[in-house]
């Protein structure tokens, strides 16, 4: 098949004031390759790199760099992870400390070692004396020098690795019972294998290349510390075609590594990124995430174990939660509510706020987050992008020390209850938006968590796939023997999902009802909207309200005056005229149409006024064509008394 040919987009072409340095660069690079090349003596190529004394300096060169790069791995990774992940006093001094070596003219760093482990320096004499090391003019010291210039590479390639890894998958990780260890070296250690193995190949080819340091702090004895460029640089003295020789196979080696990393240490978008293979597409007339029923024997109930909830939260959230086994809990509430903090302290995860947390008969409060029991799946899921559906939905159990072929047995039967048992063996790249949904959740209960917690698990997916994934759950929160926690900003979860609706504002708890009590009489005025409602607060009078915003609302069962009160009007309560009313409302204000939205069989009008604060009224489209409703059209709105709803605060 013919690929397409590229075009340029417009304005891509260089300008000729930079093109022209930009290739003079190029050039400048180019050139002292080329004269390698030139100067090669082709013929005489293999004899002088199989002589004795090259063979001698490349065997000790791979020696040299390999230790080099293994004490790079022992201390770099762990100081790439502290630097990446760790605050602590001095933070900046330590990384300009890691990156000096890659500045310092190599020659300096030797004298430095050299004052540092020589026989005269801070270190030698006692390493001398109590250990009877040396380090200089021993392979040791050449081992040591070429640590020293190479390791940095190392550690700034992973920490840029580490810092750009969300820690939502090991957070994940740590709450499906993993320790930090085995998070580290099971999710950590292979999503950031990228940056590690870039500056791993850095690491070794700087080492492999070293020469001043080691030439200064080791010496340059044939079999003991000469490596291959000090090899070259005796033999640009002795015999300039084999020094050229040499100097070609470092060029070769050094371009071997550059090209086999493809520019993975810059962190440049490209092709060096992991692209998940194309989702396959589905059968013309089918809807993705419509899946069979799974087998009967999935379907059968197993025997649970029961874990009422009891807990205290302090701190930016504040509140007494307990709960039966088997109750769901949806936690509602604008933006900065404490809604994920609540979360997040039950899972013992952010200083913000402390939970003192009973589940069942056992008090889980003094116990790090891979002990709690509690299990936790993100708004996206973050499904482990290393391993396939079966292994992310068994790493529960086999961090609670299930024998593999037990925990992918039982994992497997997750994903067949949950209608993905068919997509087992998929990387999480391959699964639309519901199944991955699926999976997350299939892995959370596979874990047995005592409890669940769900932050906006379907925010991400399309309205149908919603409904299903949303059906999926409901049936599988009903087996559940714990409690359920869900965050959510959707109406249609909270009522059909919950048993329970908490609704938080400013880390504190304004309502905790059943969903149709809240629905009836919101506490909130963003609870009030997020139902679709108009939501009014105010000040209760004689006959009504003092607007927050401005005006009085009349109502036809006032509260006593001087109450902080809401008014809750629904919108198809709302009547809007093009000429003033006579009728019987008793709240009519002049206004102008802002906005029209469609709702289903329904027109939904933002009206804006002067008298009232803004106001949400739905019509028919028949009405709304009736009036001549039109973006701009002014209006007048009314409401009778007896459609307000008002609630103390």
């Amino acid at each position: 098949m013919k690929r397409p040919a590229l075009r340029r987009t417009p304005g891509a072409r260089a300008p000729l004031l930079l093109t022209v340095p930009a290739l003079l660069a190029v050039a400048f690079l180019m050139l002292p390759l080329v004269g390698i090349l030139a100067r090669t003596s082709w013929g005489e190529l293999g004899t002088h790199l199989t002589a004795e004394p090259t063979t001698q300096a490349l065997r000790l060169s791979l020696l040299v760099s390999l230790w080099a790069l293994g004490l790079s791995l022992l201390f770099g990774v762990p100081l790439a992870w502290l630097l990446a992940r760790v605050p602590f006093p001095g933070k900046a001094f330590v990384r300009s400390l890691v990156l000096l070596p890659m500045v310092l003219p190599p020659t300096v760093g030797g004298v430095a070692l050299l004052l540092a482990f020589g026989r005269r320096g801070l270190l030698g004499p006692w390493l001398e004396d109590t250990f009877g090391i040396t380090l200089p003019f021993h392979t040791s010291g050449a081992v040591l020098a070429a640590t020293f210039v190479a390791m940095p590479f190392l550690v700034i390639s992973l920490e840029g690795a580490l810092g750009g890894l969300r820690p939502r998958y090991e957070e994940t990780a740590a709450s499906l019972g993993a320790s930090p260890v085995r998070v580290f070296l099971t999710v950590t250690l292979p999503m950031v294998a990228p940056g590690l193995i870039a500056g791993a190949a850095l690491t070794w080819a700087r080492a492999l290349g070293e020469f001043g340091a080691t030439i200064t702090f080791a010496g340059n004895l044939p079999g003991t510390t000469q490596t291959l460029p000090l090899q070259v640089y005796l033999l640009l003295q002795e015999s300039p075609e084999a020094a050229t020789s040499v100097s070609l196979l470092l060029l070769a080696i050094a371009m071997i590594v550059l090209i086999a990393l493809r520019g993975r240490w810059t962190g440049t978008p490209g092709d060096h990124r992991d692209r998940p293979a194309p989702r396959p597409e589905e059968p013309t007339g089918t809807t993705p995430d419509i899946l069979p029923e799974p087998p009967a024997y999935v379907r059968e109930k197993a025997p649970q174990e029961r874990w009422p909830l009891h807990a205290d939260v302090t701190g930016f959230t504040r509140l007494a939660l307990a709960a039966d086994p088997g109750t769901t809990i949806a936690v509602v509430g604008p933006n900065g509510a404490g809604k994920t903090t609540l979360l997040r302290a039950l899972l013992g995860l952010t200083p913000r706020a402390h939970a003192r947390l009973r589940l069942g008969d056992t008090d889980v409060t003094a116990l790090p987050p891979h002990r709690r029991g509690v299990a936790w799946v993100p708004q996206d899921g973050a499904l482990f992008p290393h391993l396939s559906a079966l292994s992310n939905t068994a790493y529960g159990l086999r961090t609670h020390g299930v024998p593999r072929a037990e925990a992918r047995r039982e994992a497997q039967s997750w994903l067949d209850r949950l209608g993905v048992g068919h997509l087992a063996h998929r990387k999480p790249g391959q699964l639309s938006g519901g199944q991955a949904q699926r999976v997350a959740l299939a892995r959370a209960l596979a874990a047995r968590p005592r409890l669940l917690l769900l932050d906006e698990p379907l925010a991400a997916l399309d309205q149908t796939t919603r409904a299903h994934v949303r059906h999926t759950l409901r049936r599988h929160l009903a087996e559940f023997g714990g409690v359920c926690l869900i965050v959510t900003h959707d109406p249609v979860e909270a009522v059909s999902l919950a048993d329970r609706v908490l609704v938080l504002d400013d880390g504190r708890v304004l309502q905790d009802e059943p969903p149709a009590e809240v629905t009836r009489h919101p506490r909130s005025p963003w609870v009030a909207r997020m139902l679709g409602r108009n939501a009014w607060p105010g000040t209760a009078t004689a006959d009504g309200l003092q607007l927050a915003g401005g005006g009085r609302l009349v109502v036809a069962e006032p509260l006593v005056p001087g109450t902080e009160a809401l008014a809750v009007i629904a919108p198809e309560a709302v009547s809007v005229h093009r000429e003033k009313p006579t009728g019987s409302p008793r709240n009519i204000w002049p206004g102008t149409v802002r906005e029209i939205t469609s709702g289903g069989s329904r027109l939904r009008l933002l009206i804006t006024s002067d008298r009232a604060p803004d106001l949400v009224a739905e019509i028919t489209p028949q009405a709304a064509a009736e009036l001549r409703i039109a973006d701009g059209t002014q209006v007048w709105t009314g409401v009778k008394a007896t459609e307000v709803t008002v609630v103390p605060l």
